[in-house]
């Protein structure tokens, strides 16, 4: 028998047949177009693959996919995709959330799908702000943020979604920029061959509630000055002719910026980013403006024990060393009551 004709998948197939209902002018245009040009790269049929989403703006992503897909409840996405990859090992699962789904309510799923290491792929659209629900501060809008619900400004210390991250264990954290199509789709391209959960932070611009919030990094005319895009094996630098470095300073025990050529500093200063090294992707993912750049790419990628894969085993184990399970045995097992 001859086998099938192997069908050629092209980003258009993933597009769904619903109406995209962002605000126009969202980034997340931007990262829905990024994520179904990178998909029929990854050798995954739609029939196989599954996105899940919580609550919020970002989560009404898995109407606009022709895969399957489920939008659940607030914050609860991790929770659910770990029990969807449990039955079904097979299947390649991602969770869409973002910045108040994810690490608000959804905190402490986030940080359990982390720490567990499940095999899927967490995409966070960080925009520091609640956009569906009209522009309320979230967990990482900057202090002093204007809202209907900090009318005065926020007075809360945000919080570092990759920080986050690699505190609560994550084998796999990265970032990239909704409008940097390219390299979203490279970085998630890394996030999918990551055996084990993969965290990516997305900084995604809400042109309503929160525009231009990222514009200090982000604008074209600042990007390179105000970026380092780390690459494993690759010196640490940035600036428009790459002029820029990070160099570790043990005093401090931070990094800081150097012009290798100038107040002697060299070339051999300049530090090479290693992605298997955890305390320099902390460093990476906390160094923020304006005296630091913004880091962009694989922050950490130091694989490890995988949740389902472990568990699928054990059971296995159990199963070839015990002896067949005896329900009558059990029922009139320990105590019992005559009625």
């Amino acid at each position: 028998m001859n086998a099938p004709a192997r069908i050629e998948v092209k980003p258009k197939d993933y597009a769904s047949d619903q109406e995209v209902r962002w605000c126009p002018g969202c980034g997340d245009y931007a990262i829905l177009k990024a994520i179904q040009k990178v998909m029929p790269t990854l050798g995954v049929p739609r029939e196989r693959t599954v996105f899940v989403s919580g609550i919020g703006c970002s989560s009404r992503f898995p109407y606009y996919m022709n895969t399957y897909g489920f939008h659940t409840i607030h914050g609860r996405a991790p929770a659910i995709a770990t029990g969807v990859k449990l039955a079904n090992p097979e299947l390649d699962v991602w969770v869409i959330t973002g910045d108040g789904d994810g690490l608000s309510i959804g905190g402490n799923h986030m940080l359990h799908v982390l720490r567990r290491n499940v095999d899927l792929q967490v995409l966070l659209f960080n925009n520091e702000i609640y956009g569906l629900t009209k522009g309320q501060y979230s967990p990482t809008s900057q202090i002093g943020s204007g809202s209907p619900s900090t009318p005065e400004g926020s007075v809360d210390n945000p919080l570092a979604p990759c920080t986050f991250a690699l505190g609560a264990g994550a084998r796999f954290v990265a970032r990239s920029i909704d409008t940097s199509v390219n390299h979203l789709g490279e970085v998630v391209s890394r996030a999918h061959a990551h055996k084990g959960a993969s965290f990516v932070e997305i900084f995604q611009n809400c042109n309503v509630y929160n525009d231009q919030v990222f514009a200090y990094f982000t604008e074209r005319n600042v990007a390179a000055d105000r970026q380092v895009v780390v690459c494993h094996g690759e010196p640490l630098r940035f600036g428009a002719e790459g002029e820029k470095g990070l160099r570790f300073n043990l005093e401090r025990f931070a990094l800081e910026v150097i012009e290798p050529g100038k107040n002697g500093a060299t070339d051999a200063d300049v530090l090479v980013h290693d992605e298997r090294n955890q305390g320099l992707a902390a460093l990476l993912a906390a160094m923020k403006g304006p005296d630091l750049p913004v880091a962009i790419g694989v922050l950490y990628c130091a694989p490890g024990p995988e949740y389902v894969s472990g568990l699928y085993a054990q059971r296995e184990q159990v199963q070839a060393t015990r002896a067949a399970p005896d329900l009558d045995a059990v029922l009139r097992g320990g105590h019992t009551w005559t009625v």
